[in-house]
């Protein structure tokens, strides 16, 4: 069975908080462990829909199964490709398409338009929570 959520987030320097905040309202049924991983992501690409996406809201979507929850984040921007980020930490942005591919199963974008989705396998445990227990 399929729960799907979606809202759309007025584009305003708030709408990175309301969407941590429809991550909170979700997490009674999502497990527990990718709860911080969603919120980071989701925050993460909201903030670039509202600093580079086009004009109107942007859409948050969350679809949570048994073997895969898969987000999306949807704004009216003109598209981008994704670039690699350089090995230059002292660098500040360009972090969240990084985060993107290290704290996902499989994410990407639709060609064309800021279309970006990212899904996690909530039967896996997250790479870094294995290094942390280590």
């Amino acid at each position: 069975m399929a729960t799907t959520y979606s809202v759309e987030l007025p584009r305003t320097l708030d709408a990175p908080g309301e969407a941590r905040d429809a991550i909170t309202q979700l997490e009674p049924s999502l497990p527990e462990h990718v709860v911080g991983d969603m919120t980071l992501l989701v925050s993460e690409l909201v903030t670039n829909s509202v600093k580079y996406g086009g004009e109107g809201p942007v859409r948050l979507e969350i679809t949570h199964t048994d073997d895969r929850i898969r987000t999306e984040i949807v704004d009216q921007g003109v598209g981008f490709t994704p670039v690699e980020r350089d090995g230059d930490l002292s660098r500040e942005g360009g972090w969240g398409l990084h985060l993107v591919e290290e704290l996902t199963d499989r994410w990407g974008t639709y060609e064309g338009s800021t279309h970006v989705w990212f899904e996690i396998d909530p039967s896996r445990s997250r790479p870094h929570q294995q290094d942390l227990a280590a």
